[in-house]
This record gives C-alpha cells, sequence and structure tokens, in this order.
C-alpha cells in the first residue's frame, strides 16, 4: 500500500507547532530578509491581479467577475511565500499553536510578527514604487493607475468595524490555505490547495494587511498623475481622503487587528484546543 501524500489534521497542528519554533528561532536580519521578499511576492500577486482584471473592475455590471479574475491570479502571490520560502505576517498568526503548546513564549512570537510586519511593509513599498514608475499604470489610456487609486480610496473609506469583520474573515480563509499547504506533501498539492482558498478570498471582497500594503500606497503615489486622477473618476475630496493617514488609521490598524483574530483565534486556536489540548498532559 502506497503512503499517503497528506498529513491529517491533527497532525498539521502539531507540524504548525513545529514550524513556529523553526520561525521563533529564526535570526532577525534573515527574518526580515524573507519577510521584504513575502511583502514583494503579495505585491507582484495584487499588482498582476489589478492588471488581469480592471477592465471589469471599472464597470459595475462585470464588477464580481473582474474580482474573480483577480483572484485566480493572486493565489501566486502565497505559492511564492510557502514554496520559495518567506516569512508573511498574515500566515505567521499560526505560530499562536506553538504559544498554546509551551513550544515558544509570547515574546518571540511577537518579535517575530514586528520584524515580519516591517518587512512586508517594505517589500510591498518597494514593488509600489516600482510599478508607479514602471509606466504600466498608462495602461488603457491610463485606466489601470485610475483602477489603482479608487480601489486605494475605496478601501481607506471604510468603517473601522467593516475593515476589521472584511480583515478577521480574510485571514481565517488565507489561514486555513497555509494550514492545508502544511498538510500537503508534495509541491501540486500545496500549489492547489492555495489556489482555491485565496481564489476565495479575494473573490469575496475581504481585507488582507500585506495586499493592501501595496494597494494603499500605489494608489497614493498614482494620485499623482493628473491622468491617472482624472481616469479614476473620483471627486477632489474623495483624492484628498487617500493620504497615508487615512491608509494607517482607516485600513492598515483595524484590518491587521482582524487578520491577528481570524488567524490566531479561528484557525490556529480552534485547531490547537481540538487535537492538541491536554494530549501531552495524558
Amino acid at each position: 500500500m502506497s503512503e499517503r501524500n497528506y498529513y491529517t489534521p491533527e497532525e498539521i497542528t502539531q507540524h504548525t507547532a513545529n514550524t513556529a519554533e523553526k520561525k521563533a528561532k529564526l535570526d532577525w536580519r534573515r527574518q526580515m530578509v524573507l519577510a521584504i521578499l513575502a511583502g514583494a511576492f503579495i505585491a507582484f500577486a495584487s499588482e498582476g491581479s489589478n492588471m488581469a482584471a480592471f477592465n471589469l473592475l471599472a464597470n459595475p455590471e462585470t464588477y464580481g467577475l473582474g474580482k474573480a479574475m483577480a483572484g485566480a491570479i493572486f493565489g501566486t502571490g502565497l505559492m511564492f511565500v510557502l514554496l520559495a520560502g518567506g516569512e508573511l505576517f498574515t500566515g505567521n498568526m499560526l505560530m499562536v499553536v506553538g504559544v498554546l503548546e509551551r513550544r515558544i513564549r509570547i515574546r518571540g512570537m511577537l518579535r517575530n510578527w514586528l520584524f515580519v510586519y516591517i518587512g512586508n511593509l517594505l517589500g510591498s513599498l518597494l514593488i509600489a514604487v516600482f510599478m508607479v514608475h514602471s509606466g504600466l499604470f498608462d495602461g488603457g489610456d491610463g485606466l489601470l493607475g485610475g483602477v489603482t487609486i479608487k480601489i486605494a480610496a475605496g478601501k481607506t473609506a471604510l468603517p473601522f468595524h467593516s475593515a476589521l469583520v472584511l480583515g478577521i474573515m480574510c485571514n481565517w480563509i488565507v489561514c486555513l490555505s497555509v494550514w492545508m499547504a502544511y498538510g500537503a506533501k508534495d509541491m501540486a498539492g500545496k500549489a492547489i490547495v492555495i489556489f482555491f482558498g485565496i481564489w476565495l478570498f479575494i473573490t469575496s471582497g475581504f481585507e488582507h494587511s500585506v495586499a493592501n500594503m501595496y494597494y494603499i500606497p500605489a494608489g497614493i503615489l498614482a494620485k499623482g498623475n493628473e491622468v491617472w486622477a482624472a481616469a479614476s473618476h473620483l471627486s477632489q475630496e474623495a483624492l484628498a481622503g487617500l493620504n497615508w493617514q487615512s491608509f494607517i488609521v482607516n485600513n492598515l490598524i483595524p484590518v491587521t487587528l482582524g487578520n491577528i483574530i481570524g488567524g490566531a483565534l479561528f484557525v490556529g486556536t480552534a485547531y490547537w484546543f481540538v487535537y492538541l489540548r491536554g494530549k501531552n498532559k495524558a
């Protein structure tokens, strides 16, 4: 009988605890480099999904189809992170399993989260700057630049509670995708579970803090171009409301908090409770 090419949910939970221990022990310099790479990977997925779907996203009648098109591209970012190597803040919410198993300390987990969050931001900003200067936003007579601005403005206009809830649902799915990728023993299996999970989250319109580290700065930088700003069809008031303060206060803070709850509580803690709680004592 051939060996199965996947891990059971209980084995995934134990593997997640082992992975958390390795992540916590990683030198901060390596954490930072891997985090910058992961931020860039997610930013590449973000700009690529916008490129694929901007004509559809610009039309209310085809908006849902545009989100589905964008979702089909976006999963590439998480594939890069998990298969090529990277440290992603949202996926690292699963380190809570290592804390609950007393394999690592809370301090070690929070230290990882801090360095990875900063690194993800740097990597995302790098790609945002590259895209603004690449000339690609001129695509579709500037419509790609306009849609980039419009997406960013929409994200910064979200009420706090909406951004929080959208962040929870997002990372619930993202961490489930990471969880199932841990359960696959081959690259093909990992890629498949990542593709469908991330396709669902993007199509649904949920909020991902690291992706927004590209989406919103790219929009802020792009609005300085008159052609792209005009193509966004936003009012001057809406354009003025898209700025670094609204990026951090209106979106990044509530979405990050939601991502922490969605991944650490609804995935990591839930599965630890089911499969590992009390097992070592027994």
